[in-house]
């Protein structure tokens, strides 16, 4: 298992709206990437695109090195973020059918289907029809058609939306498992949060371009200095609004995220927040991917 996905110049529009816009990143195998942007950034678009269900103007989509068409696609994965399974069919029944379009025989899709369905937490469900779950156990259902057949590439739209804690973290650590064992994994999601946990790489679009990519911790560490600090009886920050030199990024419960000019002297800063309080908080951090996130699509 293993490959490189690539993604070059692809575009797409509908009618005045530009869709894709010269698209261009690469996905290799062994770890998780992360494909974030605003809603309507081309996320979705992009994804149908790779799996042949959006028409591009122009572009090409590759899998190690050759363009992709249907025999490749028969070893990728795909969880759309519509549901894409039947409502009223039992839920191992279904999983094995979709094992069987992918060439797999019966014993193979059977023993594949009760594997997945007891990793994902829904073996118990198996004799349920689809729309009985939850949508959480519906999520699990979809990530279960999407890894039947063993795919070297996995997609995924929004996997991680509407679960709960437990739900995420079963999620997250299938993906890693599968990223270790080699497979090429790429999902969407606005949690950023998880994304920042899951994920060793990001590409974020806006508009349909690609506005920043990098792994995590080089995204992390790049740009100017940034401090966290917490003074006790503001958890407004004002005492750092007033600060030259320096841009309040983020609040959080009382914590600020300061962004400082390279000119600032960290010290000058340590002395504003000391006039305004107790200080129980002052450190150097990396960038959240909240702050890459925004920062890129506002550029």
């Amino acid at each position: 298992m293993g490959g490189l996905l690539e993604l070059e110049g692809l575009s797409r529009t509908f009618g005045p709206v530009t869709a894709l816009d010269k698209l261009s990143f690469e996905v290799p195998s062994g770890h998780v990437m992360g494909f974030l942007g605003p809603n309507g950034a081309g996320k979705t678009t992009t994804m149908r695109a790779i799996f042949g269900l959006m028409d591009l103007d122009a572009g090409t989509v590759r899998w190690n090195g050759e363009p992709v068409g249907a025999a490749e696609r028969r070893r990728f994965g795909y969880m759309p973020e519509e549901r894409g399974l039947y409502p009223s069919m039992l839920v191992a029944q279904q999983i094995e059918y979709l094992g069987r379009l992918h060439g797999m025989d019966a014993e193979a899709a059977g023993s594949a289907t009760r594997h997945w369905l007891e990793r994902l937490g829904v073996a118990d469900r198996a004799a349920s029809k689809v729309e009985a779950l939850s949508h959480g156990n519906q999520q699990r259902v979809q990530l279960a058609a999407a890894l039947v057949h063993d795919p070297e590439l996995l997609v995924l739209d929004e996997p991680l939306a509407g679960l709960d804690p437990t739900g995420i973290d079963v999620i997250g650590q299938v993906l890693v498992e599968r990223a270790s064992s080699g497979c090429c994994v790429l999902f969407s999601s606005h949690q950023l949060d998880q994304v920042e946990d899951l994920c060793e790489s990001v590409a974020i679009i806006d508009h349909g371009r690609l506005v920043a990519s990098g792994t995590v911790d080089e995204l992390a560490t790049s740009g100017p200095r940034r401090l966290a600090v917490r003074v006790e009886g503001d958890r407004q920050g004002a005492w750092a609004r007033s600060v030259p030199g320096v841009t309040l990024s983020e609040l959080d419960g009382g914590e600020v995220r300061l962004v400082l000019d390279d000119a600032i002297d960290s010290d000058a800063v340590l002395d504003a927040a000391r006039a305004a309080g107790r200080v129980t908080k002052f450190v150097f951090e990396r960038r959240r991917l909240s702050e890459v996130f925004r920062e890129a699509v506002n550029r």
